[in-house]
């Protein structure tokens, strides 16, 4: 338990902060899941739609700091390189 009012207003914080990062991170794995699901079907289609707003939320997260920005750069390489063997 904090001992002051300004721990306390921090523990508060934190939680709050917490929450919201972990909400982020769900609604990013949602996205990668789908994604890859649309790979993994060879559905060249969706998966073309899809990439654009795994593009968005990782740029998003790393803005927020979520994750870093090279992991960003290197996740969004990484797929695209996943896309562009399904041609």
């Amino acid at each position: 338990m904090p001992n002051t009012s300004s721990a306390a207003k921090a523990l508060r914080q934190s939680e709050r902060r917490r929450i919201r990062n972990v909400r982020k991170k769900r609604s990013l794995r949602e996205v990668l899941k789908q994604f890859e699901k649309a790979v993994l079907a060879k559905n060249k289609d969706q998966a073309t739609k899809l990439f654009s707003s795994v593009q968005q939320a990782l740029d998003k997260s790393a803005k927020a700091n979520i994750i870093k920005k090279n992991n960003a750069s290197r996740r969004k390489s990484r797929l695209s390189a996943q896309l562009k063997k399904l041609a």
